[in-house]
């Protein structure tokens, strides 16, 4: 924590005025916790916020029962900062020194992490990501005022990108997968494509799965749309159509096989 803590001294030395708001990401506690501490003593009029993946909120969770608890699951997407419990050392200061600890949802980090690339030239790592997210949350009540992010890691695997831009799609309402049952007989998959999807709608997967019968045959279905709002035409099409078509949510125990 002591280690850590001296990011926040670094932050001070280089600010040219008053740091208003200090977003800092949170796995263990060791970061914020020693943040927290420093600032506290040098800066004790600035907002500390924790920002924690939503898979993995062990500090929100040890906040709301009074101490370090076991996450019952645990989403280890954002790697850098999915820990299962907080150290208790750690929460003890957070709970003292720390004004607030929000949740990202692993969808927006991937996003910022493409952002950051994109537009602002920074390699994160998911969990890198976390403060910039959060800060979008909790900028619109903190007024005008300096803010700072932690980027607190840029271990990026290339390896990972194809999720991350997957896992971003479907956060923003872009990409949208669904079960359809087709009848095995000619022109059923034509009239998918003429009478369901409409102009800017892409498929991006197709693949059968295991055929129950000779009548008909499942597919899971990936789309593509130009902008979220398109989903509600989409799904109106859908119920219109003959054929027996099930969204799977992002929410849904199914989707967790697609990423």
């Amino acid at each position: 924590m002591e280690g850590q803590g001296t990011v926040a001294r670094e932050i001070t030395r280089q600010s040219d005025g008053a740091l208003d708001t200090a977003v800092v990401p949170v796995g263990g506690g060791g970061l914020i916790s020693g943040v927290a501490v420093w600032l506290r003593a040098h800066s004790p009029h600035t907002r500390i916020v924790g920002a924690e993946p939503a898979g993995a909120a062990g500090m929100r969770a040890a906040w709301e029962h009074g101490g370090p608890v076991a996450l019952p699951a645990l989403d280890s997407f954002a790697d850098g900062a999915a820990v299962g419990k907080v150290g208790a050392p750690a929460f003890w200061l957070v709970k003292e020194l720390v004004d607030e600890i929000v949740t990202v949802d692993e969808g927006a980090l991937c996003t910022e992490v493409l952002d950051l690339c994109q537009s602002d030239g920074i390699i994160a790592e998911p969990a890198g990501a976390l403060a910039s997210v959060a800060a979008r949350k909790v900028l619109p009540g903190t007024g005008p005022g300096t803010v700072v992010c932690i980027v607190s890691g840029g271990n990026n695997d290339v390896s990972r990108h194809a999720e991350v831009v997957e896992r971003s799609l479907v956060h923003v309402g872009l990409r949208h997968y669904f079960l359809v049952t087709f009848p095995q007989q000619p022109g059923a998959l034509r009239h998918f494509l003429d009478g369901v999807l409409g102009k800017g709608e892409d498929i991006v997967a197709f693949e059968y799965v295991k055929k129950n019968n000779r009548e008909t045959g499942p597919a899971l279905v990936g789309i593509e749309l130009e902008c979220p709002q398109d989903l509600d035409s989409l799904l109106r099409r859908m119920q219109e159509s003959p054929l027996t078509i099930e969204r799977i949510a992002p929410g849904s125990p199914w989707f967790s096989f697609l990423l």
